[in-house]
C-alpha cells in the first residue's frame, strides 16, 4: 500500500510539474519583457525626421497646460494600468498646479492620443481642451526574469511555494516633456529612473513582478517630479535673464521678447521672493511654472 501511494504521489508531482503554467515560461528559460511609450515615435511616427529649425515658442501667461500619458507605441495594453496612470498624473498636477504663472493643469485622457499621433494630434488636443502647452508623460520599463540553482525545487509541490527560484530585475524610466504644438518645439523635459531586483517563488512570481513594476513606476515618477522641479527653476532663471529661447506674451497684452522683462516686473518678482521667504528656491521667484 505504501509503495502504491508513493508511486502515485511521484506520478502526481511529475504531472503537476509538467502542467504548471510558468509565468516566465519553462524554468530553464530566461524571459524579458519590454513595454514603453516613446515620445520621439509619437511625435514623429512612421520614421519622420524632426525639422532642422523650430520656430520660437510663444508662451502666453498665465498658462493653461494639458497633461497626458502617451499610449504604448505598439498599441499593446502593457505598462501601467489606468488607475496607476491616473494616480501618477494627479501627483504631477498637484505638485505643479500652484505655480504662479499657471492658470490650470488639465488631465487629458490618453485614449484621445491613440487614434491620431504626431503634432497634428497634439494640435487637435490643444484646440479641444483650449490649452497653451502639452505636458506628455512617457515611460520605458524592462523586466528580466530568470532562474537560479534552485530551479530543481520546482519539481516538487513544496518547491513551487517555498524555493525562490525566480530572480528578476525591473528597470523603469519615466519622462515628462513639455511641448508647444504650434511651434513644434520641446520647451522643457526631465526624467526619473528606478531599478529594483529580487527573488520570488514560482507561485508568487507573477504577482510580485506586477507589484514591483508598480513600485518602479511610482518611484521613478517621484524622481522625475523632483528633477522637473529643478529643471523648471533653471528655466525660469534663464527666462528672467533673457537667455531662454521663448517669447513671453501676457494675455493682457504685455510682451517680453525672448523672455526679457522690465525693471518694474523684476522688482515686483524680487518683492515676492522677500515676502514668501522660500528657503529651498534659489534665484528669482518663478516666472513660468507648470
Amino acid at each position: 500500500m505504501r509503495k502504491s501511494l508513493l508511486a502515485c504521489a511521484v506520478l502526481a508531482i511529475v504531472a503537476l510539474a509538467g502542467c504548471v503554467d510558468y509565468p516566465f515560461g519553462a524554468p530553464w528559460r530566461d524571459v524579458s519583457h519590454h513595454n514603453s511609450s516613446s515620445l520621439v515615435e509619437f511625435l514623429y511616427p512612421g520614421g519622420r525626421t524632426p525639422p532642422h529649425d523650430n520656430s520660437v515658442p510663444e508662451l502666453r501667461l498665465p498658462l493653461r497646460v494639458g497633461l497626458a500619458f502617451l499610449p504604448p507605441h505598439d498599441g499593446s495594453s502593457v505598462g501601467p494600468d489606468a488607475a496607476l496612470r491616473q494616480e501618477l498624473l494627479e501627483r504631477v498636477r498637484q505638485h505643479f498646479k500652484d505655480r504662479k504663472f499657471v492658470s490650470e493643469i488639465v488631465l487629458v485622457p490618453d485614449y484621445y492620443l491613440t487614434t491620431r499621433r504626431g503634432f497634428e494630434g497634439l494640435e487637435a488636443m490643444q484646440r479641444l481642451y483650449a490649452v497653451d502647452l502639452m505636458a506628455l508623460v512617457s515611460y520605458d520599463q524592462v523586466t528580466h526574469a530568470d532562474t537560479n540553482e534552485w530551479s530543481l525545487g520546482y519539481l516538487t509541490i513544496v518547491g513551487m511555494y517555498v524555493l525562490k527560484g525566480n530572480r528578476y530585475d525591473v528597470s523603469t524610466v519615466v519622462d515628462l516633456a513639455v511641448v508647444d504644438p504650434v511651434s513644434r518645439s520641446l520647451v522643457l523635459r526631465a526624467g526619473g529612473t528606478d531599478v529594483r531586483r529580487g527573488r520570488a517563488t514560482l507561485v508568487a512570481a507573477a504577482g510580485e513582478l506586477r507589484e514591483k513594476s508598480g513600485y518602479g513606476f511610482s518611484t521613478a515618477a517621484d524622481q522625475m517630479i523632483e528633477h522637473f522641479d529643478t529643471a523648471l527653476n533653471d528655466f525660469e532663471a534663464e527666462v528672467l535673464a533673457g537667455h531662454a529661447n521663448v517669447r513671453v506674451v501676457h494675455k493682457d497684452g504685455r510682451e517680453g521678447g525672448g523672455g526679457a522683462l522690465g525693471w518694474a516686473e523684476l522688482g515686483f518678482l524680487a518683492l515676492l521672493v522677500a515676502l514668501r521667504g522660500v528657503p529651498r528656491r534659489k534665484g528669482p521667484r518663478a516666472l513660468l511654472s507648470l
